[in-house]
């Protein structure tokens, strides 16, 4: 079995210096990026790898949430998923080594949630209706695969094991971007 954990990067400022790729988390995004690396190390899911869009705010929530693990994770850069759409990231999630069991990735919208949407092709229809609707900043997908090989993966081959948002953690309503 291959697990891949999909995170949208936290709430990020509008306008930076230094363009799109140079903004920061706002004080909510870090305290939400924190939350999930929380809440996955309270599941006992910890990543093999984790791969981030080189985007600040994603590299800021890749940190963020790493954090709470007490083990060092190998972690990388990779320039092509910023701002990426659906099948070149399907693309990259094939070229994973098969020694990596559970992937972390950290990247943006509307990429991400396309690429969430065209990979589950099951799980609890509540969850799967929640995410198809909306995929808020810091909001995580666990897609289960079936499969003894990244290469392998395929659109509709994984299982939503869950779908969680910081604002459900922290019992509020979903709310907007």
């Amino acid at each position: 079995m291959r697990r891949l954990l999909l995170l949208r990067h936290g709430k990020a400022d509008r306008h930076s210096a230094g363009g799109d790729r140079e903004r920061p988390l706002t004080e909510r995004g870090q305290e939400d990026s924190r939350r999930i690396g929380e809440f996955l190390r309270e599941a006992g899911i910890t990543p093999d790898l984790a791969v981030a869009s080189s985007a600040r705010r994603a590299k800021q929530t890749l940190d963020l949430a790493l954090r709470a693990f007490p083990g060092h994770v190998t972690h990388v850069i990779e320039n092509t998923i910023y701002l990426a759409e659906a099948d070149h990231l399907v693309d990259v999630l094939r070229q994973t080594p098969d020694k990596a069991q559970t992937l972390l990735a950290v990247g943006h919208n509307p990429g991400f949630a396309e690429l969430a949407v065209c990979l589950a092709g099951s799980g609890e229809e509540k969850e799967l209706a929640h995410m198809r609707a909306s995929f808020p900043t810091a909001a995580l997908a666990i897609l289960d695969f079936d499969s003894d090989h990244w290469a392998e993966v395929r659109k509709g081959s994984a299982r939503l094991h869950r779908f969680v948002t910081p604002s459900a953690l922290r019992g509020d309503v979903d709310e907007p971007d």
